[in-house]
């Protein structure tokens, strides 16, 4: 009986290995890893945040960003968004937000046009979720733009954003 029953199973195994063309086990599609966002892209005039891999498009959100989003960010406090190429460089699960990805605002051409105008270029800019007490806004929450200048997703889509982006990754921000 148990020569019949290895026999049946060694059978199966051949047969799998047989499906597979070059002899080694097809994996899943959905087990699969997932895709590497190698740019994120922000259009402040249409609220969306776009994941992107080379010209492919992997995923696409609607955000809220700050309450005065025309115009790049100038100095602390006018909460504008601010516009230019910036990195995603580091991650807080310690935030009042659900969970926040730092962007690498003000770089030296924002910290240049600051100090022309004798003001601070501020600092602070995440792209996060939304703030403890109010999850149950969901996606309604992209219905006006209430943050001091970040970019801001529902609480899904901030776990989905920070496990397919990794520190280091180009964010365009454009008006």
């Amino acid at each position: 009986m148990r020569i019949r029953l290895l026999r049946l199973c060694a059978a199966a195994l051949l047969g799998i290995l047989a499906a597979a063309p070059d002899g080694r086990c097809r994996q899943d599609p959905d087990l699969a890893s997932p895709p590497t966002v190698d740019r994120v892209v922000v259009y402040k005039s249409k609220r969306l945040l776009e994941l992107r891999s080379g010209q492919n498009l992997i995923r696409s959100y609607r955000v809220a960003l700050g309450r005065n989003p025309v115009g790049p960010k100038v100095r602390a406090g006018d909460f504008r968004t601010p516009e230019g190429i910036y990195r995603l460089d580091r991650r807080s699960l310690q935030s009042r937000f659900f969970r926040s990805i730092h962007i690498s605002y003000p770089n030296t051409e924002d910290i240049a046009t600051a100090r022309k105008q004798g003001v601070s270029a501020g600092g602070d800019i995440m792209i996060h979720g939304l703030p403890t007490g109010f999850e149950d806004l969901g996606p309604s929450h992209a219905s006006f733009d209430w943050t001091k200048g970040c970019i801001a997703v529902t609480n899904a889509e901030m776990t989905e954003i920070w496990h397919l982006v990794r520190n280091g990754t180009p964010i365009e921000i454009l008006p």
